[in-house]
C-alpha cells in the first residue's frame, strides 16, 4: 500500500534540511538500507537511507528545496498504485509545516496586510508574491531566477503548496509556457503610498546590481542562531595570557624528527593535547551549565573548530586528556579532512566538553571567540610573533610569544578559576614535556 515518506531526524539538532539530490528516480524499485537522497543538515550532507521496501512512485520535493523535519518529501508503494489522494495530502501537509511555503497555492488572495501592498510594482528579478508576506519559491529557483533576470510573480509552482521550484524555473528558461506566469497582482500604480520612493526595504538585487543575496545554507542558518543565542545568553568574560613559544617549536621539532612525513604533529595538535591536560588538571572547569545544576564531566572531549568554505564545524576528539600526541594528531588530521568533504557523522560532532580555534595560522595575533555550548570555556589561539623580550641581565633578546585568550562562561567558571586554568595551559606549553606524563 503506498504511504508517504517524510524527512527523519540526521543530526541531533536538525529542524529542517535541504534535499540536496536524490540518488533515486521515480519509478525506481528500493530496498531497505538504500540510500535514496542527500539532505543537507545543520552539520552536514548526510545520507537519507531508507528503510521500506517498495517503489518510489512520486518525489514531492526538487533537489535544492528545504524542508522541515518530518514533512513528506515522497511516496513509496507497489508499482502501478494511485497515489492522487497521497499527492494531495502530502501538498496539504507540506504546506503548514514548510518554513517557506503558505497556506494555499497563488490562487487563493494574501490575508489583509494592506499597508505592506503597495510595492507590488516593482519589476525585480525575484518577486516578493506570498500569502502570509512570504514568497514560495526554494532557495535554488530564487538563485536560477536571480542569474537569468526573471521575474517568478504570478507563476504557480509545482511543487507542494504551489511553490516554485528549479524544474519551473528551468521550464521558464526553456520557453515552456506552460507555466502560468500570471502578471503581477497590484497592477495599478501606486500614487505614493510608499514613504521611500527608492528601492524598497529588503528588496532582492535588480539585474546588474553591484551586489548579490546569497540563501543561506543550513550550516550557515545554524551558526547563526546558535552563536546569537551564545552571546544573548551565556555571561561571557576573557582572560588573556602570553605564553613562551620557543619551548613548545623546540619540542615540535624533535618529535617530528622522529615521525614519518604523513605523521607529524602541529603546533595545534600540541594545544588540543594540553588543553586537554589542563582540563584533567583543573577538573572544576570541565563542566557545563544546566540551569538549574553544574554538569561536572568526568571525561576531557575538546572540539576543535575547523574552517568549511561557508561556515565551521567542531570535530570532536574524545578523551584527548588520555591519548598520546601522535594519536591526537592523527584523529584530528582524519576528522579535518572528512569535516571538509562533509562526511563527518552527527556523534562527531556533538559531545564536546572544552573547544579550541586557532587563528594563528591567518596571522591573527589576538582574539575572543564565543563559547560553543553547552562547553564552559573556548580557546582562541593567535600567532606565534617574534618579539623583543628581557633576557638574563636585563639584555633584550628575540623571543617568541603566543597569545592565548580564554572565554568563559561565568556560570560555570569564576575568575580564578578560569585563571588556574589558563595558568595550568600556559605551563604546559611552556614545558611540553609534561605532555608525555
Amino acid at each position: 500500500m503506498a504511504q508517504l515518506v517524510g524527512l527523519p531526524k540526521l543530526s541531533p539538532t536538525m529542524e529542517e534540511g535541504v534535499l540536496a539530490k536524490w540518488h533515486k528516480q521515480e519509478g525506481d524499485a528500493v530496498s531497505p538500507g538504500e540510500v535514496i537522497a542527500e539532505v543537507e543538515t545543520d552539520k552536514a550532507n548526510m545520507d537519507f537511507v531508507l528503510e521500506d521496501e517498495g517503489v518510489l512512485l512520486r518525489l514531492l520535493v526538487g533537489e535544492g528545496e528545504t524542508v522541515k523535519l518530518g514533512a513528506p518529501v515522497a511516496i513509496i508503494g507497489e508499482r502501478g498504485e494511485d497515489v492522487t489522494a497521497l499527492v494531495a495530502q502530502a501538498r496539504g501537509a507540506g504546506s503548514t509545516p514548510a518554513p517557506v511555503a503558505a497556506p494555499a497555492p497563488a490562487t487563493v488572495a494574501a490575508p489583509a496586510p494592506a499597508p505592506v501592498a503597495a510595492p507590488a510594482p516593482i519589476t525585480l528579478p525575484v518577486p516578493a508574491v506570498a500569502a502570509g508576506g512570504r514568497f514560495l519559491a526554494s532557495p535554488l529557483s530564487r538563485k536560477i531566477a536571480i542569474e537569468h533576470g526573471l521575474d517568478l510573480r504570478g507563476v504557480a509552482g509545482s511543487g507542494p503548496g504551489g511553490r516554485i521550484v528549479e524544474r519551473d524555473v528551468r521550464a521558464l528558461i526553456a520557453g515552456d509556457m506552460s507555466l502560468p506566469a500570471a502578471p503581477a497582482p497590484a497592477a495599478s500604480p501606486p500614487a505614493a503610498p510608499a514613504p521611500h520612493t527608492s528601492t524598497p526595504p529588503f528588496a532582492p538585487p535588480a539585474t546588474g546590481a553591484d551586489f548579490t543575496d546569497r540563501p543561506l545554507s543550513m550550516m550557515r542558518k545554524t551558526i547563526a542562531r546558535r552563536l546569537v543565542e551564545a552571546k544573548s545568553t551565556v555571561p561571557h568574560f576573557y582572560l588573556t595570557a602570553t605564553c613562551d613559544a620557543a619551548p613548545l617549536l623546540r619540542f615540535r621539532a624533535e618529535l617530528n624528527s622522529l615521525l614519518a612525513e604523513g605523521e607529524r604533529v602541529s603546533v595545534n595538535d600540541i594545544i588540543v593535547k594540553a588543553t586537554a591536560l589542563a582540563l584533567r588538571r583543573v577538573p572544576q572547569a570541565n563542566a557545563s551549565f544546566l540551569g538549574d545544576a553544574i554538569r561536572q564531566h568526568a571525561r576531557v572531549h575538546v572540539g576543535v573548530a575547523v574552517s568549511l568554505e561557508d561556515g565551521l564545524v567542531t570535530p570532536v576528539v574524545r578523551d584527548a586528556d588520555r591519548k598520546g600526541l601522535a594519536t591526537v594528531a592523527g584523529e584530528l588530521r582524519e576528522l579535518a579532512t572528512r569535516a571538509r568533504a562533509r562526511k563527518l557523522t552527527p556523534d562527531e560532532m556533538s559531545g564536546s566538553t572544552a573547544t579550541v580555534s586557532n587563528l594563528g595560522m591567518f596571522g591573527i595575533d589576538h582574539f575572543a571567540a564565543i563559547i560553543n555550548p553547552p562547553d564552559g570555556v573556548i580557546l582562541a589561539v593567535g600567532a606565534i610573533k617574534k618579539v623583543p623580550v628581557v633576557g638574563p641581565n636585563d639584555t633584550i633578546i628575540a623571543g617568541q610569544r603566543m597569545a592565548l585568550t580564554l572565554s568563559c562562561d561565568h556560570r560555570v567558571v569564576d575568575g580564578a578559576l578560569g585563571a588556574r586554568l589558563l595558568a595550568e595551559l600556559v605551563k604546559l606549553l611552556e614545558q611540553p614535556a609534561g605532555l608525555a606524563l
